[in-house]
């Protein structure tokens, strides 16, 4: 018997998600007080939302060398459910518009850590290119790879990086100091390919990596702010390369269609979040600063174990 015009359970499930988007977007059109297929009401709430969110990144950033995108991509997940993003590309939209936030936020924060001396240029130097490659070769995973891996990559770093922080001993240790040669090359590219998976600016693994040499935090946090200067560029501009088809396999989703998004880069989200980030990335140093080596990896730990429960539920719930 021919199975040629049977269809898979997956694929029945897929063409009614569509339909179903296009029917609520339809409805949406058809309403007064709607724009872009969302309510104003709506519109406001997310606007003000994304600014706050801009804020706190742009703090993460300057505290944690991080680029702030261990907190954007968590709340553009959320974002982007409720203007009606579907599931399967949703998240790989939160990755690349992070990962366009972070452009100007870590270029801030690293300005003003690289003010008090605390960048070490070295590494830079050695880990420039191995971080542009892993870079690019994210970007390419990113337009063949399904949701879920978006997620799990998350989860996985973000989980380890906490236990590694929070119940850290001086004993924790690979060595004495970073080594030299292909190793250093190697940890460079996974840096690079795993940031872009994230959405990160690279800062939650460097971070890990100099801590685990003996390299002191505040100085971990302040070369990690000059990586994402690497890993943000590069990075924004292969998602908009690996989202581009996005647009026309849902017409009906307005978030992913020019000029609300580029690709994988929401420009709505990054317009409002970006200069928020700005004003608040060099009170995040100060605080890093401030605070004890101590304090600083307890926190930093706390915080990755809250956002990375948030996508265990997501992959548990489908949400």
């Amino acid at each position: 018997m021919s199975t040629a015009g049977i269809r898979s359970p997956n694929a029945h499930r897929a063409t009614f998600r569509k339909r179903r988007l296009g029917e609520v977007a339809a409805s949406r059109r058809g309403r007064s007080g709607v724009i872009a297929g969302l309510d104003i009401k709506e519109i406001v709430e997310l606007a003000l939302l994304l600014i706050a969110t801009g804020a706190l990144s742009g703090f993460l950033a300057g505290v944690f060398g991080i680029g702030g995108g261990a907190i954007l991509v968590p709340v553009f997940y959320e974002c982007f459910r409720i203007a009606g993003v579907p599931l399967e590309v949703r998240m790989p939209l939160c990755v690349g518009t992070s990962l366009a936030v972070i452009i100007p936020t870590s270029i801030r924060s690293f300005q003003a850590h690289y003010k008090r001396g605390a960048v070490d240029m070295t590494i830079l130097r050695a880990w420039w290119l191995p971080i542009m490659i892993g870079v690019v070769a994210g970007s390419v995973i990113a337009r063949y790879a399904p949701e879920r891996l978006f997620k799990i990559v998350f989860v996985a770093v973000a989980y380890s990086a906490a236990a590694r922080l929070i119940f850290a001993r001086e004993g924790w240790r690979f060595g004495e100091d970073l080594p030299k040669g292909p190793l250093m090359r190697a940890y460079g590219f996974c840096v690079g390919i795993l940031s872009t998976l994230m959405g990160i600016g690279g800062g939650l693994f460097s971070n890990l990596l100099m801590t685990f040499y003996g390299r002191p935090i505040h100085q971990a946090v302040a070369t990690s702010s000059a990586l994402a200067v690497l890993i943000s560029i590069p990075g924004a501009l292969g998602y908009i390369y690996a989202g581009w088809p996005a647009a026309a396999n849902y017409p009906a989703i307005a978030a992913l269609q020019v000029p609300f998004a580029l690709g994988y880069v929401s420009l709505i989200g990054a317009v409002l979040v970006m200069p928020m980030s700005l004003v608040t990335a060099p009170l995040g140093v100060k605080a890093a600063h401030a605070m004890s080596k101590r304090t600083l990896e307890v926190a930093f730990g706390v915080y990755l174990f809250i956002v990375g429960s948030r996508f265990v539920l997501s992959l548990v719930g489908g949400m």
